[in-house]
């Protein structure tokens, strides 16, 4: 872009549209960096017995013998209670990896559990799922492997009526999803999306947030884009998710957070945006946004403050549609709600802020519209306070002017007076080449729609430049 032999700034090849392409480019390899960091975890329920907790029990590694003591009791103990007991002390062995282990080498030992699994006692069924669940949380493979004869039946009980079985069902699945392929080979032809979908309608919230956790580990799978995805979105599932995600009293935190994880792996996976967008998935996160930055504005909290990251990706993704100007956001409240919930992330979550960030620059990038109104708000200020938090900040600040400058000498005009010039200066004696890069580019945006500003940069530039640290060198001539 710039031409050095010359030691002239200037353009290179077809002017504004190679800026543009260039940016363009840029953001393609964030956008692709972005959506390779992936939330990958699982979750483990443990919701023991008052007296349990009261007791203060240890739970102790559990040896071959007594391992087949429990599984023998909770089979042909003397009454329920004696059977109950065998599985929770079963149940509390399993928390130790080395009982795990112990219990997946034991022949039969699983097949035995499975049996409880499907008794028509509901306690010792609830009891037996919950070892499943110990198990599922193992950080060993082969533990979760071994709980495959069990997938069958899980997934048949979350058509039951139990909410507390089908929530730990729900998350036994989320954490055998996530821990292999071959779990996930099994889980699909058994008709794991169907099931899924299944309890989307459910009444109980608990169960709600459940699904969203093991669906989000399903869309994380690598083969998600080709073998999960396009079966998901020929559910009812995404209209559904958008239906918890709508902004108003009803909205549940913990619910709402898991779809929106959801949503965000659907929408990186390309599959098929344009249904999302057809369902109305632009209008439900714009107006999601519009509530959040009124929670947080109000400092009402209560988790939703987690939803704030999902929700920016989510907007951020289907703005950059081939669509373009068919799926813009145009109410101009989102711009101001956006600054509200930078403010907020400045003061609480610094580490979010090119989230934010990056969906003002993807609502600048086609929408002369939103520029104008980043100007009529004198939100420039605002904008260059946040340039000191760090480079990828900076970077992404100086992005958004850029695409303020290239709508034309008006914007530039509206621009160039107040305190740009002194920030942009100061950003030419960064150490970042990136930094420095989209400096120059703004400037030199400048200089093509205002040329008088070449003449007070001929005063200052020179002076910024000699202690910069450069890896190709720089001279200017006007």
């Amino acid at each position: 872009m710039w031409n050095r032999r010359h030691g002239r700034l200037r353009t290179v090849g077809c002017g504004m549209e190679e800026l543009r392409r260039r940016r363009r480019e840029r953001e393609a390899e964030l956008r692709k960096a972005r959506r390779e960091q992936q939330l990958v975890s699982k979750r483990l329920l443990r919701d023991d017995t008052p007296e349990e907790a009261e007791g203060g029990c240890v739970a102790l590694i559990l040896g071959e013998a007594e391992i087949q003591q429990f599984l023998w009791l909770a089979q042909r103990g003397t009454g329920e209670k004696e059977r109950e007991g065998a599985l929770v002390s079963l149940r509390r062995g399993l928390q130790h990896p080395e009982t795990q282990q112990t219990f997946i080498r034991l022949k039969g030992s699983m097949r035995t559990l499975v049996g409880l699994l499907t008794s028509n006692q509901a306690l010792l069924q609830l009891e037996a799922a919950r070892c499943l669940h110990e198990l599922s949380h193992s950080e060993q493979s082969a533990v979760a492997e071994a709980c495959l004869p069990a997938t069958s039946y899980l997934l048949t009980y979350l058509a039951g009526h139990s909410s507390d079985l089908i929530e730990l069902c729900l998350y036994t699945l989320g954490n055998l999803i996530v821990e292999s392929e071959s779990v996930r080979r099994q889980l699909l032809p058994q008709g794991i999306v169907p099931a899924l979908a299944s309890c989307i309608q459910s009444p109980h919230l608990t169960v709600l947030e459940a699904l969203g956790y093991a669906l989000s580990q399903l869309l994380q799978a690598k083969e998600a884009p080709k073998k999960i995805i396009p079966s998901v979105l020929s559910t009812p599932l995404p209209q559904h998710m958008l239906r918890l995600l709508q902004p108003g009293p009803k909205l549940n935190p913990g619910v709402a957070v898991e779809f929106a994880w959801c949503l965000h792996y659907i929408i990186c996976s390309q599959v098929n945006n344009a249904l999302l967008i057809t369902h109305g998935a632009v209008s439900t996160l714009g107006l999601l946004l519009l509530y959040l930055a009124g929670a947080v504005q109000r400092s009402e909290d209560a988790g939703l403050e987690l939803l704030l990251c999902p929700v920016l990706r989510c907007l951020s993704n289907l703005l950059t549609e081939a669509a373009g100007g068919q799926v813009q956001l145009r109410d101009e409240r989102v711009v101001v709600s956006l600054f509200i919930i930078l403010q907020f992330l400045l003061q609480k979550q610094p580490s979010l802020l090119p989230e934010g960030l990056w969906l003002l620059n993807n609502l600048t990038a086609n929408s002369p519209g939103f520029c104008t109104s980043l100007l009529s708000l004198d939100l420039i200020e605002p904008l260059l306070q946040l340039l000191p938090v760090s480079n990828v900040v900076s970077v992404l600040v100086l992005t958004v002017l850029c695409n303020v400058a290239e709508k034309g000498p008006a914007y530039c005009w509206r621009l160039w007076p107040g305190p740009l010039l002194p920030s942009l200066l100061d950003m030419l004696a960064f150490s970042d080449t990136e930094v420095v890069g989209q400096s120059l580019e703004l400037l030199q945006l400048l200089f093509l729609y205002r040329p008088e500003v070449g003449f007070w940069s001929w005063f200052s530039i020179p002076f910024v430049l000699k202690p910069l640290v450069s890896p190709w060198p720089l001279s200017f001539q006007f």
